[in-house]
C-alpha cells in the first residue's frame, strides 16, 4: 500500500517533513500545506521557503494549490514547475469557512460549471502532472454524482477522495458508499483519504477495499509519526524514535523562530495529537501547554518521556 502524509497548515512544514523522513520515513509522497497564489504573482516568503527544494531534499513532495482561478493556477504550477516539481495538487477538500465564503477549497465544489471551465482551462495550458484532493460536495452527498463527471473528463494524474461534505468538516463518519461509487466511477487512480487514525483502521480498510492501492494519512500520523512504517513494515511505535523526532523537531523550529514563544507554540500543536501516543499523559500535557519558556517545556517532555510508555495502536480516535 502507498502512503501518502496529508498536509496541516502550522505542522507539516518543511521542518516537520524533514525531521519524519529522516526519522521515520515510508512515506511515499509529502503534500505541502496549501499555497494560495495571488493576483500579485507573488508567494509569500513562508510559501517559498516550504517548498524551496533545498528545504526538501530527497523528500517527495507535491505542491498543493488553493484557488478558483485558473489563470492563478497556471501562473504557480508554472513556478513550481520551474523549481523541479513534477506534479501539483488542487485543494478541493479544505473545509475551513474563511476558505469556502471565497468559494475556494470545498466550497468551490458547489459551483460545478465555474469548476469545469477551470480544469478545462488548466489541463489544456499546462504539461505537467496535475492530482485533485475533493470532498464529496460541499452540503449534500449526491453533489458527487456530477463532480465525478466532471473530474472524468480530464487526465488526472490522481484523484484523492475525502468522503465527507465540507459541512462535516471532520465529524460524522467518511461516506462509505459515495466512495464506493467513486471507485467504481472514477477514471483516475483513487487514493482514499478520512479517520484511518490507526494501523488497525487502515488494515480493516485494506481488507475491505483490497483494490485501493494508495490511502492519504493526516492526523493519524501526526499523532503517530511512526504509523506509516508500522503499516508497511509490522514496526511497533519506538519512544527512543519518537524522542528523537521530537528533538529534531523542536530544534529546526528553535533555528528559524526568534524567541521562545513560536518555537513553543508550534511544538504545542504538534502534541495536541502526539500526546495521545502516551499512557496517562494529561498531567504532562498541561505542563507543556502552560510552559512559555524553553527551560519549562524541557523538564516537563523529558519528564514525559521517562515516566510514561508509549501506546502500541496510539491513542487518537479522531476530533476532540
Amino acid at each position: 500500500m502507498n502512503c501518502y502524509l496529508a498536509p496541516m497548515e502550522g505542522i507539516t512544514g518543511y521542518i516537520y517533513r524533514n525531521a519524519h523522513h529522516d526519522i521515520f520515513g515510508g512515506v511515499d509522497k509529502y503534500f505541502s500545506p496549501f499555497i494560495s497564489p495571488n493576483q500579485k504573482k507573488k508567494f509569500s516568503s513562508k510559501e517559498i521557503n516550504d517548498i524551496l527544494p533545498e528545504h526538501n531534499q530527497g523528500i517527495p513532495l507535491v505542491p498543493q494549490i488553493l484557488t478558483n482561478q485558473a489563470e492563478d493556477f497556471i501562473w504557480a504550477a508554472l513556478e513550481f514547475k520551474a523549481l523541479g516539481y513534477e506534479e501539483v495538487n488542487l485543494n478541493l477538500g479544505c473545509p475551513s469557512g474563511t476558505v469556502v465564503s471565497k468559494k475556494k477549497g470545498a466550497g468551490f465544489l458547489a459551483y460545478p460549471d465555474r469548476l469545469d471551465l477551470f480544469l478545462e482551462q488548466v489541463f489544456s495550458a499546462l504539461d505537467l502532472r496535475i492530482s485533485i484532493k475533493t470532498r464529496i460536495g460541499k452540503t449534500d452527498p449526491d453533489e458527487f454524482y456530477e463532480l465525478i463527471e466532471i473530474y472524468n473528463k480530464y487526465p488526472l494524474e490522481e484523484l484523492i477522495i475525502h468522503p465527507r461534505i465540507q459541512t462535516d468538516y471532520y465529524k460524522n463518519t467518511p461516506n462509505m458508499k459515495v466512495f464506493q461509487d467513486g471507485l467504481k466511477l472514477g477514471k483516475a487512480p483513487i487514493c482514499y483519504n478520512g479517520d484511518l487514525f490507526t494501523a488497525d483502521r487502515a488494515g480493516q480498510f485494506s481488507n475491505h477495499y483490497p483494490q485501493v492501492k494508495t490511502v492519504m494519512l493526516g492526523r493519524g500520523v501526526i499523532a503517530n509519526p511512526g504509523l506509516v512504517i508500522q503499516l508497511k513494515e509490522n514496526i511497533a511505535p519506538d519512544k527512543e524514535r519518537l524522542k528523537a523526532f521530537h528533538d529534531e523537531v523542536y530544534e529546526g523550529y528553535k533555528k528559524i523562530m526568534s524567541g521562545e514563544r513560536n518555537p513553543l507554540f508550534r511544538m504545542k500543536e504538534l502534541w495536541f495529537y502526539m500526546g495521545h501516543m502516551f499512557t496517562s499523559p494529561d498531567k504532562y500535557m498541561k505542563k507543556i501547554k502552560k510552559a512559555e519558556r524553553f527551560c519549562d517545556y524541557d523538564m516537563a517532555v523529558s519528564a514525559l518521556f521517562g515516566e510514561q510508555e508509549v501506546k502500541p495502536e496510539g491513542g487518537y480516535q479522531g476530533v476532540q
